[in-house]
């Protein structure tokens, strides 16, 4: 990736391509690839990069893959098929999460209802080989282990993730997380002072952080294993964020039960994460506090405020804050913003980060 465009998805199933480089940045093309949708992503392969972009649909089910300079579309592919483990036929079969491989020229698409996990070739993009991996089902939201070689996806409905190694093109496990529908996001990745490399998901459905060993290499012993279950301030997790220069780990509680927590961030030390709770961090005195993104520098976390149109007129319909990642203070406020959502550094984004 080079970092010039940003490819954006709507839940109305619209791509939309925006160039950063004109001097006010501006949408160049746009296409609507299904009716509903929540994933996009783009070829990061050596020599391919920017070259296609793909969207995943979850209806119709489907694949679309795109040239990446003008989002014409070059191929729809269906989801249709069979679920992995009662071989039933499910007529939607939504895509949920996709990732771009480092190892290969491939996409890595989790398919939801039918539990499986498919390594989408594009380096022939009309005809795309797809290599189907049998995980669970109800797959949704997952990222990279800090090698990019390990792919972790909740499986919500069935409280596990499954973890695939791309470069052998194989699942190694589906592990029960120990909490109720885990709700990564990407997941957050850091070294653990007595785990070695770990990564991490909250749950929606109980206050669980839920760490698991990574490093097959370096610390055997605890890879693909839980090595920490952590107590959240609350139930209602979605997303939960490190950067490797931070100290912290934060995570949000949207959807918490529990009103006073949904605008109050979780902040743990990677050094101790043991102890638990390191800080609570109240952002916002309405709304929910959601989707947490560092700056490239490491030294700043920004965290979106979902509020209502209705109350726009009186300073609460939505905002950006930014909070300074070494004090917790909040350093800016970006008002005016209405349901703002996912905020993507650049960098961060191009190099998968988190």
């Amino acid at each position: 990736m080079s970092g010039r465009y940003v490819y954006t998805i709507g839940r109305d199933g619209k791509a939309t391509m925006i160039d950063l480089w004109m001097k006010k940045p501006d949408t160049v093309a746009e296409i609507r690839c299904s009716l509903d949708a929540r994933s996009i992503d783009v070829s990061k392969f050596k020599g391919f990069e920017d070259k296609y972009a793909v969207v995943g649909g979850y209806w119709p089910p489907q694949f679309v893959i795109l040239d990446g300079a003008t989002l014409e579309p070059i191929k729809i592919v269906s989801t249709l098929g069979y679920t992995y483990d009662t071989e039933e036929f499910h007529p939607e079969p939504r895509v949920a999460s996709i990732v771009a491989s480092h190892f290969a020229p491939e996409w890595v698409l989790s398919i939801k209802e039918t539990g499986q996990i498919w390594l989408v070739n594009y380096s022939n993009p009309n005809n795309p080989g797809i290599k189907m991996i049998e995980a669970e089902r109800f797959l949704h939201d997952g990222g990279w282990d800090s090698t990019k070689r390990y792919f972790l996806v909740a499986a919500n409905a069935r409280n596990k993730v499954s973890i695939v190694d791309v470069k052998e093109q194989r699942l190694i496990t589906n592990l029960d997380t120990g909490g109720i529908k885990p709700h990564p996001g990407r997941g957050a990745n850091w070294v653990d002072p007595e785990f070695g490399p770990v990564w991490a998901t909250g749950h929606i459905g109980d206050s669980v952080v839920s760490v698991i060993g990574t490093d097959p290499v370096g610390h055997p012993e605890h890879a693909f294993k839980m090595v920490r279950k952590i107590n959240a301030l609350s139930s209602g997790n979605l997303f939960i964020k490190t950067h490797p220069k931070s100290k912290w780990v934060w995570v949000d509680h949207p959807v918490s039960k529990d009103e006073k927590y949904r605008t109050t961030l979780g902040v743990y030390d990677k050094a101790n994460m043991a102890a638990g709770i390191f800080k609570e961090v109240k952002v916002s005195d309405y709304g929910k506090a959601v989707h947490l993104e560092y700056n490239k520098a490491g030294d700043e976390l920004w965290v979106s405020i979902w509020g209502n149109l209705g109350d726009a007129d009186k300073g609460k319909g939505g905002e950006i804050v930014v909070i300074d990642d070494a004090t917790f203070a909040i350093k800016a406020r970006i008002p005016n913003l209405v349901t703002a959502t996912g905020k993507f550094n650049v960098y961060n984004t191009v190099n998968d980060i988190y």
